[in-house]
C-alpha cells in the first residue's frame, strides 16, 4: 500500500482534479490510500464563515456559504457529464446543512465550532474527487477520517490516540482494499470519542498522510506539490535554489523545526519510527524523481539549506535592579512571555540581558511592554530577518549577509542562525 497526499493547490479547479486522476492512473494496480485537502483557498473561506457565524453577521454568513457552494458547483460542472449525478445532491446537502447552522444555538467553545465547520472543506473536496474518479472507471471508495483518526478534545490542535487509531485503520480501512484500489479520505481532521470533528492544526493534511502510513504499515508516502521536490531554500527569498535529492528523517525534522514550509513538522516522526520513506514530488511533472526522505544521513551535508523568517521582532530584557540573570529571573521572564502568547524563534542571554526573537504579526508590542515594564528595561528592534543555514560555511554566511547588519548570531556544528537587518 502507498499513501498519497494532495494539497489544496492539487485540487484547486477542475483541471487540477483531472490531473489527480492522471497521477493515480500511473499507479494502476497499486493499493493507494489518498489524503486530499480542501480545494484551493477553501479553508480560509471556511474560517471566514465561522467568524461570521460567531459574530452573528447573518447576511455575511449567508453570502459566504453561497459563494463557497457556487465555487464547488462550478468545478463540478466541468467534471461531471450529467447534472443528474448524485454528487450534486450530496454537496448541496452539505451546504444546506451548513446554512441552517446559523439558527442553531452556538456552543461556548469557538475552537469546537471551528473544527465542525472548517473540516467540511475536506469532506466536500474528497466527495467530489471520489465521485469524479469513480465516473472515470477507477475502483475507489470515500472514507470518513472523522471515523478513522481518533483524537483528544483539544480542538484545532488535537492530539492523536495512536493505539486506538491504529486499531480502527486495521479494522475499518485496510479491509476495503479487497474491493477497491483507491481509498480517499480527508486530511487535517479526526474525531473525538464522542464523534465530534477535531482538527490537527493548520496544514495538518501532511500529518494525516503520516498517520495513515504508520497505522497501515504503508510501503511509502508521497506528498504531491507544485515544486519538483524539497528545495534548499524558498525561491521567493533566494536565487538559484537546488533540489535536495535525498535527505534523512533527522534532517527533514530539523528543517521543518526551523521553519521550512514543504513538510508539516509532525508528519515525519511517525514515518521515521517505522522507517517508511517519504517522497516529495511534483504534480506538474509526476514522473520526475522528486526528493526522498529516509533513514540514511549520508547525503545531508552535501547541499546547504537556507530558511528565512521575515518581519521579526527582537526584544531585549534587562532587570531594572541590575541583578544577574539567574534561574529565578528567567523563570519570571518565561512566565510573562507565556501570558503574552509569545512563541520564541530564537533566544540568547548574557549576565544582564535576555533577548528573544518572535514573529511580529503574532505578538503585541504594547502587551509585552505592559507586562515587563515594572521589573525590566525593554528594548526592541522591528523589521528584522531570521536566517537559518544548515551545513553552513563562511561563504554561505557571507552570501546571505550582503548589505545586512548582524544583530545576533548562534552557531552549532551544523546550523548557523543569524538575526539581520538591512544596512
Amino acid at each position: 500500500m502507498k499513501v498519497f497526499k494532495f494539497g489544496g493547490a492539487s485540487v484547486k479547479d477542475a483541471d487540477a482534479v483531472k490531473n489527480v486522476l492522471r497521477i493515480l492512473q500511473l499507479y494502476k494496480g497499486k493499493k493507494l490510500g489518498v489524503v486530499i485537502s480542501a480545494m484551493g483557498k477553501t479553508t480560509n473561506a471556511m474560517e471566514s464563515i465561522v467568524d461570521a457565524l460567531w459574530k452573528r453577521e447573518e447576511s455575511l454568513f449567508n453570502d459566504l456559504v453561497e459563494e463557497r457552494r457556487q465555487f464547488h458547483l462550478d468545478i463540478m460542472g466541468e467534471l461531471f457529464s450529467s447534472p443528474e449525478n448524485t454528487i450534486y445532491n450530496q454537496i448541496n446537502t452539505q451546504f444546506d446543512e451548513l446554512m441552517v447552522k446559523f439558527n442553531d444555538p452556538i456552543p461556548d467553545n469557538y475552537d469546537f465550532e471551528y473544527d465542525q465547520i472548517v473540516s467540511l472543506g475536506e469532506v466536500i473536496s474528497t466527495k467530489i474527487v471520489t465521485a469524479y474518479i469513480q465516473q472515470e472507471g477507477v475502483e475507489a471508495k470515500w472514507m470518513d477520517a472523522r471515523k478513522l483518526i481518533r483524537t483528544d478534545r483539544q480542538y484545532r490542535q488535537a492530539e492523536v490516540h495512536w493505539e486506538k487509531t491504529t486499531a480502527i485503520f486495521q479494522e475499518r480501512f485496510l479491509p476495503e482494499f479487497n474491493d477497491n484500489h483507491v481509498l480517499i479520505t480527508q486530511g487535517f481532521v479526526g474525531h473525538t470519542s464522542e464523534g465530534f470533528s477535531a482538527t490537527l492544526g493548520r496544514e495538518g493534511s501532511d500529518f494525516s498522510a503520516g498517520i495513515i502510513a504508520y497505522c497501515c504499515n504503508a510501503d511509502d508516502v508521497t506528498i504531491w506539490k507544485d515544486v519538483p521536490g524539497m528545495l534548499n531554500a524558498d525561491p521567493k527569498w533566494f536565487d538559484n535554489t537546488v533540489k535536495l535529492e535525498q535527505i534523512s528523517f533527522k534532517e527533514a525534522i530539523e528543517l521543518s523545526y526551523y521553519g521550512a514550509s514543504v513538510i508539516h513538522p509532525k508528519t515525519i516522526k511517525p514515518l521515521q519510527n517505522k522507517k517508511i520513506p517519504l517522497y516529495v514530488k511534483s504534480f506538474i511533472e509526476p514522473e520526475s524523481e522528486g526528493t526522498i526522505i529516509q533513514e540514511s544521513t549520508a547525503s545531508d551535508h552535501l547541499v546547504p539549506s537556507f530558511i528565512f523568517k521575515m518581519n521579526q521582532l527582537l526584544f531585549s530584557f534587562t532587570p531594572k535592579d541590575f541583578s544577574f540573570l539567574v534561574e529565578k529571573n528567567l523563570s519570571h521572564i518565561f512566565d510573562l512571555l507565556s501570558k503574552s502568547n509569545a512563541k520564541i524563534n530564537i533566544m540568547q542571554n548574557s549576565a544582564l540581558d535576555f533577548s528573544i526573537l518572535v514573529d511580529a504579526e503574532k505578538v503585541s508590542i504594547d502587551r509585552i511592554l505592559e507586562l515587563f515594564s515594572d521589573d525590566y528595561r525593554v528594548k526592541f528592534n522591528e523589521g528584522l530577518e531570521l536566517v537559518t543555514i544548515r551545513h553552513y560555511d563562511q561563504a554561505t554566511i557571507d552570501r546571505v549577509t550582503v548589505d545586512k547588519e548582524i544583530l545576533l548570531q548562534q552557531k552549532t556544528r551544523e546550523t548557523a542562525r543569524l538575526v539581520v537587518k538591512q544596512k
